[in-house]
Parts: structure tokens; C-alpha cells; sequence
């Protein structure tokens, strides 16, 4: 019988993301690009990714897309799916045990409450840039460090620092106050860290957090925050080097169930 080849694209506020899947279960390929919605971030992913595999889209049996920018994908993908179903379902995938998933995107931070991989409830803040990855970018424009350093240079504070604003332009306001007392940029960051996990732990709590935790998003790949995280919400949070993916996988996999019922 022959294999069945699946696309799945994350269309992100600020990153493009691609999976090609064989058979449901093995990574064929992956993609990403730093650009997201509205820009040639998706076409540039979509094509990096047939090239990293070394095939064409036709022999894709069924493309997915979901994230932010889903819609504009519209006769590129078979299928548009809710991010909020596909982090799920991608999440399910690589820890089989989760519970609880908290997604730290771009534009936005999602909890989903899973049971057997399937959502059952979620709660969301898309209206403010605290907490997400938006708002740690900004901080480091501040900082003037990179934001894949933010995690490391926090690690190596010696004081605890409070950045009590969780609205962006106020955080802002305090961090550029404590540079201008002297304050060590360690020290500041990893209270950028707690900020950020508070405002986290808040929209948790809503739907009460049930392990196994699992850290989707960019945003997971700062281990600060992660940290601080796991300190604020009393337990560990799992993390895969493929969680910027994790949506796509999710989307490849739906995607792959589609293509198997069409058989």
C-alpha cells in the first residue's frame, strides 16, 4: 500500500511554520520562516519545506492550514482548522499524557484543557500584547540583547527585580527606569520572566491547570520563562524542540486523518 503524504501550515502573527507528515505518524520535513500573516512568509514556508523533502505538492493527499493567518491560504490548503484544535491535537502527539496545554504565540497566549487529545475548554488573551512573544521582543529592543539570549542572561541574575506592569508600554517605562538606576540587565530580565509567567498563571487558573503540562509556542524556548512558569503554577511543564511546530504537526496530522477517510 502506498504511504500517504500530509501538509500541515501554521500561519502565524509572526512565524510561518510547515510539516510534512508520512503516514500520519513519521516527520518527512519541517519549515519555518520568521514572518507570519499577511507577508510571503506561507508561500516561502510551504516551499521550503516541499524542498527540504524533496517533493512536490501534488503529492501531498491533503493540505491543512491553521493559525492566525489560516484564511489566507485559501485554495493553496484543502482545509482551514482553528489553532486552538490543531495545538491540541499536535500536543496530544508528542506527550500522549497531557492535560493542560499553554501556548505562548506572537500576538497571543492560549490554555487548553485536553482530554484524550481533544479540547475540551480553553481560555485565551489575544487583546493585549503582555505576556507573549510581541511583548518579550519588545523588552529586548529595550535591553539591547537578542531575544533567544532573554532565557541564559536571566538565569544569571543574583537579585530579584520586580517589573510589577503587565501592559507592554508601562513594562517598557519601568524597564528603561531601571537601566537608568543601574539596575544589572539580568536582574531585570528574569523579573521580565515573572511578569510574564504571572500573566500566564492568571488565565491558567481559569480553567484550573491539570498535569501533565505541556509549553507550546516561540515563547517555550525560553527557559526563563518556562521556569518561571513552573514555579508559579507549583509544577513541571514538558517541552519538545518541536514546539514552534506544534501546530503544523497538529494540522499534518488532521490532514492525514482527512486523506484516510477520502481512501
Amino acid at each position: 500500500m502506498s504511504s500517504i503524504y500530509t501538509l500541515g501550515i501554521d500561519v502565524g502573527s509572526t512565524a510561518s511554520k510547515c510539516i510534512i507528515l508520512k503516514d500520519g505518524s513519521e516527520i518527512v520535513a519541517k519549515s519555518l520562516i520568521d514572518v507570519g500573516a499577511g507577508t510571503s512568509g506561507p508561500k516561502r514556508a510551504i516551499d521550503a519545506v516541499l524542498e527540504n523533502a524533496g517533493m512536490a505538492k501534488e503529492e501531498m493527499a491533503y493540505t491543512l492550514a491553521t493559525g492566525y493567518g489560516r484564511n489566507s491560504l485559501m485554495g493553496l490548503a484543502d482545509k482551514q482548522m482553528s489553532e486552538l484544535s490543531c495545538h491540541a491535537k499536535g500536543a496530544f502527539f508528542l506527550f500522549p499524557d497531557v492535560h493542560t496545554v499553554i501556548d505562548i504565540g506572537g500576538q497571543d497566549v492560549k490554555v487548553m484543557h485536553i482530554e484524550n487529545g481533544a479540547m475540551t475548554n480553553f481560555q485565551m488573551n489575544d487583546k493585549c500584547a503582555a505576556g507573549t512573544g510581541r511583548f518579550l521582543d519588545v523588552m529586548a529592543r529595550v535591553l539591547e540583547v537578542k531575544v533567544e539570549d532573554l532565557g541564559a542572561l536571566g538565569a544569571m541574575s543574583k537579585k530579584r527585580v520586580e517589573i510589577s506592569s503587565t501592559c507592554t508600554v508601562f513594562a517598557e517605562s519601568e524597564v528603561i527606569s531601571q537601566l537608568s538606576q543601574g539596575t544589572d540587565k539580568c536582574d531585570i530580565i528574569a523579573g521580565i520572566h515573572r511578569s510574564v509567567s504571572h500573566r500566564v498563571t492568571g488565565l491558567a487558573h481559569r480553567i484550573g491547570v491539570v498535569p501533565s503540562v505541556v509549553m507550546t509556542g516561540g515563547v517555550a524556548q525560553n527557559t526563563g520563562v518556562v521556569e518561571a512558569l513552573q514555579n508559579e503554577l507549583g509544577c513541571p511543564i514538558k517541552t519538545s524542540p518541536l514546539t514552534q511546530y506544534n501546530g503544523a504537526l497538529g494540522a499534518a496530522l488532521f490532514a492525514y486523518q482527512a486523506a484516510s477517510r477520502r481512501k
